[in-house]
């Protein structure tokens, strides 16, 4: 897949441990084969957020795992339960990735494809309140 890469999103990902890596390019590549114009940048001084029209996802490796913040306000479905965390939150939710473990690319594509359905139709928050 082509796609103009962030030279700061490389950056971060080049300096973490190889397991870690694999998984923030894996995320990158599936968010970018979701919609052609995803837009990858910086936020909060450090963090790879991936946009359009709207926040998409953003990484945040810890020392354990992988976080993949989900900028979805909990409107996007979940069947393969991929979530593991935010179930409560207002904004977004987290698929953590542990070392050792296989990503759900099926599962993650069809919630990146329907959270830029959504940005593209005004945002969650537009959703949410019903219109």
């Amino acid at each position: 897949m082509s796609y103009e890469a962030d030279p700061r999103v490389d950056a971060y990902i080049d300096a973490l441990p190889d397991w870690q890596q694999q998984i923030c390019l894996e995320v990158r590549e599936l968010v970018h084969a979701a919609d052609p114009e995803v837009v990858e940048t910086i936020k909060r001084t450090v963090q790879p957020y991936f946009v359009l029209q709207g926040n998409i996802c953003a990484l945040l490796a810890t020392k354990t795992h992988v976080n993949v913040f989900l900028y979805d306000g909990g409107i996007v479905p979940d069947p393969a339960g991929i979530i593991t965390g935010g179930h409560d939150n207002k904004t977004g939710r987290t698929v953590a990735v542990y070392q050792g473990e296989t990503l759900n690319a099926t599962a993650l594509s069809a919630m990146f494809r329907q959270i830029i359905a959504d940005n593209r139709a005004g945002g969650w928050r537009k959703l949410k309140r019903g219109g």
